[in-house]
């Protein structure tokens, strides 16, 4: 299957990804595997630059990026996804405002430190909601991840740097 026609369904909630898993199968995984494994964020995310790290990620392309425009059913799949990673990064979301959990902390939530790559995760949250026709959503997750990441940890000036340029 094509690029588009894949990335799409896999959206919709009816196709595979790369390692046969269904978005259902994504969402209902543990936060140890939501750490240690790093193939997926590229399809729950996606951005038109292909990634270092996953050859057999999708690309964003103006066909698909179109199709979250027109479809609500694939911008409120991209929400739940974003709720799984909230939830991993020990955030909360009501509506489009975006709060911290009481148990983050930045002993079991280490976005919280200097580096890594869950920064590079949240820059593309951030990126693919905007591209993906969910703006508010985007800005509201970047201001939520610069507040909290320099109120309650030790973020790098580097990784804000990312973060605000990503929407």
């Amino acid at each position: 299957m094509a690029n588009d026609a894949c990335l799409i369904a896999f959206h919709r909630g009816e196709g595979v990804d790369h390692k046969g898993r269904y978005l259902r199968d994504i969402w209902a995984l543990s936060p140890f595997w939501l750490e240690h494994t790093h193939v997926y964020i590229q399809w729950l995310f996606p951005i038109p630059e292909a990634g270092r790290f996953n050859a057999f990620a999708p690309l964003l392309t103006p066909v698909v990026q179109a199709a979250f425009e027109r479809d609500t059913l694939l911008r409120q799949h991209q929400q739940r996804s974003l709720n799984v990673m909230l939830d991993f990064f020990g955030l909360a979301r009501e509506g489009n405002a975006i709060s911290a959990q009481p148990t983050l902390s930045i002993q079991s939530h280490i976005w919280l430190k200097a580096g890594g790559h869950n920064h590079l995760r949240i820059t593309r949250i951030i990126r693919s909601l905007a591209l993906c026709y969910q703006p508010e959503l985007a800005r509201s997750f970047q201001h939520a991840v610069i507040h909290i990441g320099t109120q309650h940890g030790v973020v790098s000036e580097t990784s804000l740097q990312f973060w605000r340029d990503a929407g």
